[in-house]
């Protein structure tokens, strides 16, 4: 017997059909003796629906009533789960957010959790061998009472948490895949599922562009040590062994993998936009000049590369941001010419940044540089380059992109069982 946090995205839930699977999932965990909470999404297509009724009311509107909005379609989705699990004769009740409660910022749209009571849910599990149905992406700010919601991908950031507040044995989340792979399986075919992974190399591929997970659900479970397990929604309930270990990517602790690999996995994304400032005079207060009106603006820097210019008296600057933020940053950088002082600004969207990632990098030398040169018999051009302790990433043409993330993927022997 053993605690389990049970998530389900959208896709899991689109329909009533897929919510009776769902159920069956349930069940066999609740049969197997585990006490069950389950963290469920918004069915798919509906929040975006919901986001699309709040700017037809208003173009301008009230983002505490945005929150009130947006959140309902978890609650649908909860309450019908619990529905079907009575119909199953299985013990059941559907929880929001604020009953709980979740408590969070008052940052709408993008509240950050600050605290959860799981005592009730853990009494009922007790006392009832309740499976609690609980709306994801939702909380409720304890100075204002009003519902916030905490930006897309949210579920997954709520599931951990209460894990995390209940003390779970482990998170499971499912989803339309069955796992974290090396790297996109559409653009490398030989792109291997992971059994397990560290919690600081899939924080970097959440955050450079891997889908699997959110990143805040990813830092959560790093925090907390809660074990999270990806696995897919789709696989028979009935065939699968609740106490064996089912497919899937056991996210964990490094002490936990007993062999890692140098690299882990190669992200990548064509969400970048690159901003170059050419001929800035060389002197203290630019760098603030040029990122507080962007910090100020909300615009998310990420690659920077400083050089001397042509002319050897002033410096080039050049940075990243993300591809829909690219016209507000281009005129909020405009707007500051006088400050900054810069001669002429050049930009380019067709950019696409590729990560290498992996923790084993932190004792191995020369890992980046194969890269560079793998790259270069590729003629692939490098527009920027960024570093840290555990992975890389390079600023190329998009044109290039599937390309580069075979030509790395073969390069660290990801292709190999």
């Amino acid at each position: 017997m053993g605690r389990l946090v049970m998530k389900f995205g959208g896709t899991s839930v689109a329909n009533i059909d897929r919510i009776r699977n769902v159920a069956r999932h349930v069940k066999r965990e609740v049969d197997a003796g585990h006490d069950v909470a389950v963290v469920v999404s918004a069915m798919a297509g509906k929040t975006n629906e919901l986001v699309e009724w709040c700017r037809d009311a208003s173009p301008m509107h009230d983002a505490r009533e945005y929150d009130a909005v947006v959140a309902s379609g978890e609650q649908v989705t909860s309450g019908l789960l619990a529905i079907t699990l009575q119909g199953m004769g299985i013990q059941a009740r559907s929880w929001q957010g604020w009953q709980i409660p979740i408590l969070t910022s008052d940052a709408h749209a993008s509240a950050r959790i600050l605290e959860i009571d799981g005592t009730e849910i853990s009494a009922r599990f007790k006392d009832r061998k309740e499976v609690a149905v609980i709306a994801g992406f939702q909380g409720i700010n304890p100075q204002t009472n009003r519902i916030t919601t905490l930006g897309r991908g949210g579920s997954d950031t709520s599931a951990v948490a209460i894990a995390a507040a209940i003390r779970a044995d482990r998170c499971d989340i499912y989803t339309d895949v069955d796992g974290v792979y090396t790297t996109d399986p559409r653009v490398v075919p030989k792109a291997r599922r992971l059994d397990k992974i560290a919690f600081e190399d899939m924080l970097e591929l959440a955050s450079l562009g891997a889908k699997v997970l959110q990143v805040r659900s990813v830092e959560l479970g790093m925090v907390h040590n809660m074990p999270v397990f990806v696995r897919s929604s789709f696989d028979k309930p009935e065939d699968i062994d609740p106490h064996g270990t089912p497919p899937g990517t056991l996210i964990c602790s490094e002490e936990e993998i007993m062999e890692s690999h140098v690299v882990t996995g190669i992200a990548f994304t064509k969400d970048e936009a690159q901003i170059s400032l050419r001929q800035i005079e060389d002197k203290p207060g630019v760098a603030a000049a040029i990122f507080g009106p962007l910090a100020d603006a909300n615009i998310n820097v990420d690659m920077i590369v400083q050089n001397v210019s042509e002319d050897g008296k002033t410096t080039d600057l050049t940075f990243t941001v993300p591809a829909s933020d690219y016209n507000r940053a281009r005129d909020t950088i405009t707007a500051s010419k006088g400050k900054i002082g810069y001669i002429r600004l050049d930009s380019a969207t067709d950019v696409s940044k590729v990560s290498v990632i992996g923790s084993g990098m932190r004792s191995h030398a020369g890992v980046a540089a194969k890269a560079f040169k793998a790259l270069s018999e590729r003629n692939i051009n490098i527009r920027a380059i960024t570093t840290s302790e555990i992975k890389f990433s390079v600023l190329i043409d998009a044109a290039y992109t599937e390309l580069a993330v075979r030509t790395l993927h073969t390069l660290y022997g990801l292709d190999q069982a």
